[in-house]
C-alpha cells in the first residue's frame, strides 16, 4: 500500500482578540467584552477587559451572563 503525500496541517490556535483594556489601561492581546453601555439618545459604549484584569476584578464577560 502506498504511502500517503498528504500530512495534515498542525492545529493553529484560535485568533484572540487584540485591544484597550479599560481596566489597567493599556493594549492587551485577549481582550474580552464586559460591559455595552447604552444610552437613550446617542451612541453608547463598550467595556473592555484583558485575561489579568478579568481574574483580578472577578470580572464576568458580557457573554457568559
Amino acid at each position: 500500500m502506498a504511502e500517503p503525500t498528504y500530512t495534515q496541517p498542525a492545529q493553529e490556535e484560535a485568533p484572540r482578540a487584540f485591544g484597550w483594556c479599560h481596566w489597567h489601561q493599556g493594549h492587551s492581546e485577549g481582550i474580552r467584552l464586559i460591559d455595552v453601555i447604552e444610552q437613550g439618545s446617542g451612541s453608547g459604549g463598550t467595556v473592555f477587559a484583558c485575561g489579568p484584569c478579568i481574574t483580578v476584578n472577578g470580572l464576568i464577560p458580557f457573554a457568559d451572563r
